[in-house]
């Protein structure tokens, strides 16, 4: 059955009677999520400091550590104060988005002269460890490198790799163990020579992926120094960590580009971000593809430091990078953004199934894609689908619902500019949420499920990202009310135990979403 405005809200006013919410912080009763001074006040915590500021790079050398907080934390404050103005029509929103940006695109390779795997230094965002293939390349006595060991699991920098002597003179023995995903990999009294059936490279290949998804290339013979070595990852820029990140930033320039008034204040920062869009989406012009039907999509290159090299990118990703291609040919015109936008919704479409309560539901990897529908070795990573991953999949799960909100935004953006879907798909959507996403608990409170098919109930930190979903709201707004529901129950706020949270960001993106969404509720 699907739910309605007044399921979820229970007195009125818009927020759920509190007697029958689970016991709060003190101050917790008095977040009006709706409230614009609630952005405003948690827009200037924000800005004291804690992870995702603008000034600090993409991958871990930031001063957090984490790879991928300007994708993952910042993009989500930009877009907020893009859907702020959007609600209450003050420039003040996008003076402070300026701020950002221009500390954004300060960081940026190009800016700091670092490169990504292949040397490239590029006009957007790296990022490493947790994300990209770990690299250990052993050598001889004499300096001279022999051996390169490959992790494709994530967080491959907190694997150590230990080389012990082998019962003979011309073996050894590789122990590698991963303390953040407690796995270890042991492989005894292999060899270097090519013609030994304890090949190391051949043995290594063998049993792939394994537990840490290890795979292993031959630099030269000899027998690697006994010791204990670290592993370190190589940087690549992420289509998805692009598209996060230059989403809101050309959101502003289509903004400018439709307005007389804004284009007097605003030109010339227009017309600069403009430019960085373009440069920065031009990055990954090299793994954009399309079928012969016309479905557009990103693939993975080989022989990329990632486990899934060689492969389709997840829908989400594709996606991703697709948000800012909409605002490109919204705020431009540009054959080749509308093109390609409109390629980017033919393959989405083509991934939507229509349930039994005329919902669409959708899976995370592309249907017919590689890792979708599974791929074997061949014998040789010459011939193999992915050098780092020489089998995998298949693999079939509904996609997550933090991630379909990425999906949901672009169709929507894509809706809005006539280059792909229908209203009946917007309806649809809809009701994605309404009906398999938005559920109640067994005590009957606000819930949420995992998946956009239902499937399990998701904790409080899945209903968190629930506001992502805000773009459907005018074609339901009862995905407004489950939304503020979800945010009246579990009350989120920027800080736990005294520090502010790591989701910060995308906390600060939905209740901006909950300040837009409201004007579709009546």
């Amino acid at each position: 059955m699907q739910f309605t405005r007044r399921d979820f809200l229970k007195v009125g006013g818009g927020v759920v009677a509190a007697a029958a919410l689970p016991a709060a912080p003190a101050f917790a009763a008095t977040i009006d999520y709706t409230a614009r001074t609630t952005f405003d006040d948690w827009d200037r915590l924000f800005q004291q400091g804690g992870p995702g500021q603008p000034d600090q790079p993409n991958d871990n050398t930031n001063a957090d550590g984490r790879s991928g907080m300007l994708a993952w934390s910042q993009s989500y404050v930009l877009l907020g104060l893009v859907r702020m103005y959007e609600t209450y029509r003050d420039t003040c929103y996008l003076d402070r988005l300026i701020d950002n940006v221009d500390q954004v695109l300060a960081v940026r390779d190009s800016e700091r002269g670092v490169t990504d795997y292949r040397g490239l230094s590029l006009p957007a965002w790296r990022a490493d460890h947790p994300y990209t293939t770990g690299y250990t390349t052993l050598a001889d006595s004499n300096g001279q490198p022999v051996l390169e060991l490959r992790q494709a699991l994530p967080y491959a920098e907190d694997t150590k790799v230990t080389v012990t002597a082998g019962s003979r003179p011309d073996t050894f023995t590789v122990r590698l163990v991963n303390t953040q995903v407690n796995r270890t990999v042991t492989h005894t009294e292999l060899s270097m020579d090519p013609a030994s059936p304890d090949f190391a490279v051949s043995r290594i290949y063998a049993a792939a992926p394994g537990p840490l998804q290890l795979t292993a290339r031959a630099v030269s013979q000899g027998v690697p120094v006994l010791g204990e070595f670290p592993m370190l990852t190589k940087p690549v820029i992420f289509a998805v960590h692009t598209g996060m990140i230059t989403y809101p930033i050309a959101s502003f320039v289509r903004l400018v580009c439709g307005s007389p008034v804004l284009r007097q204040r605003y030109w010339a920062k227009a017309a600069e971000y403009l430019t960085a869009c373009r440069e920065a989406v031009a990055v990954h012009d090299w793994e954009y593809r399309e079928t012969a039907a016309g479905g557009g999509y990103l693939i993975w290159p080989k022989e990329q430091p990632l486990a899934y090299d060689g492969c389709e990118q997840p829908i989400n990703q594709s996606l991703g990078l697709g948000q800012t291609l909409v605002e490109l040919a919204l705020a431009t015109g540009d054959r080749g953004y509308r093109r390609k936008v409109a390629a980017l919704a033919k393959m989405f479409a083509g991934q939507l199934a229509v349930d039994a309560g005329d919902a669409y539901q959708w899976r995370y990897w592309p249907m017919g894609g590689k890792v979708y529908d599974g791929f074997v070795k061949t014998g040789s990573p010459d011939t193999d689908v992915s050098i780092f991953t020489p089998s995998g999949g298949p693999a079939r799960q509904f996609e997550d619902i933090s991630h379909g909100a990425i999906d949901v935004e672009f169709a929507v953006r894509a809706f809005r500019a006539r280059l792909g879907f229908t209203g009946a798909d917007m309806d649809r959507l809809a009701r994605t949420y309404t009906q398999n996403v938005a559920t109640t608990d067994p005590d009957g409170l606000p819930a949420i499920h995992t998946t956009v098919a239902g499937t399990t109930l998701g904790a409080a930190s899945v209903a968190h990202q629930a506001p992502r979903w805000m773009q459907a709201t005018p074609w339901d707004p009862a995905v407004h009310a489950h939304c503020l529901a979800l945010y009246t129950r579990y009350q989120p706020t920027p800080e736990r135990d005294g520090q502010q949270a790591i989701g910060f960001g995308w906390l600060l993106a939905n209740v901006a979403y909950l300040n837009w969404g409201a004007k579709y509720v009546s």
